[in-house]
């Protein structure tokens, strides 16, 4: 049986090397994001490799246009296998100077996103073999007075709230799909990834094919709910 991934928040950096990992592997790629020329540059690369893909431009923050993901993946690729989730909205740097509409729109992308996405993709990640829910998490989620005062600084204050957030819910998502046979696992990166979004002065140290196999280990051993990297 054929198996998909809805790589759901594609661009450069670890979406790409989890959709090349997955795809290398015989999974056929969806992927997913608001910037259609990313979208079609990253399909045309893979296209290159051999593997089956389709992009769907998509607002991830729009919990019905994540929801309806499921629909459009199923009738181009099948039925989704894997949803990684690796969407996330970059705003209210400050908290106390940001419109508060920023803030949502953070917690809409991580959060609400990956909920609405998921209650689209349940009944197809259920009738499928080793089903998984792969979710990018961040250090920006970690409760440390050093990386409250980094998020501070790099002014990305409203990605921490969302990336904590985040992270409390795959616990708790993972503790609800166990009885549906779906593993859930979270690989929390632990620095800059190279060539990454935040990455402009390219001194990322984490290679993004690393996240991806630390991804793929997780998800063919499906064992653990967290593991870092970085």
């Amino acid at each position: 049986m054929s198996k998909t991934i809805l790589v759901a928040g594609y661009g450069p950096g670890i979406s790409d090397a989890v959709a090349r990992k997955f795809g290398a592997e015989g999974f056929a790629v969806a992927l997913a994001a608001r910037n259609e020329a990313r979208l079609t540059a990253g399909a045309r690369a893979l296209e290159g490799l051999g593997v089956r893909v389709a992009t769907f431009p998509t607002d991830l923050g729009d919990a019905n246009a994540a929801r309806a993901l499921a629909a459009k993946v199923r009738a181009k690729l099948g039925p989704t296998t894997v949803l990684h989730w690796n969407a996330y909205a970059s705003l209210a740097g400050d908290l106390l100077q940001a419109d508060v509409a920023e803030l949502r729109t953070t917690l809409d992308v991580g959060v609400v996103g990956l909920v609405s996405a998921l209650q689209g993709v349940h009944a197809d990640l259920k009738a499928q073999p080793q089903p998984a829910v792969l979710v990018t998490g961040g250090g920006l989620s970690a409760y440390d007075p050093g990386v409250d005062a980094m998020a501070v600084g790099w002014k990305v204050m409203g990605l921490g709230v969302a990336k904590a957030a985040q992270h409390k819910l795959v616990g708790l998502l993972s503790e609800r799909l166990r009885g549906d046979g779906i593993y859930l696992g979270e690989v929390t990166v632990l620095g800059m990834v190279k060539g990454g979004a935040f990455d402009a002065a390219n001194q990322g140290a984490i290679e993004p094919r690393a996240v991806a196999d630390a991804f793929w280990k997780l998800y063919t051993e499906r064992k653990k709910l967290v593991t870092e990297i970085g």
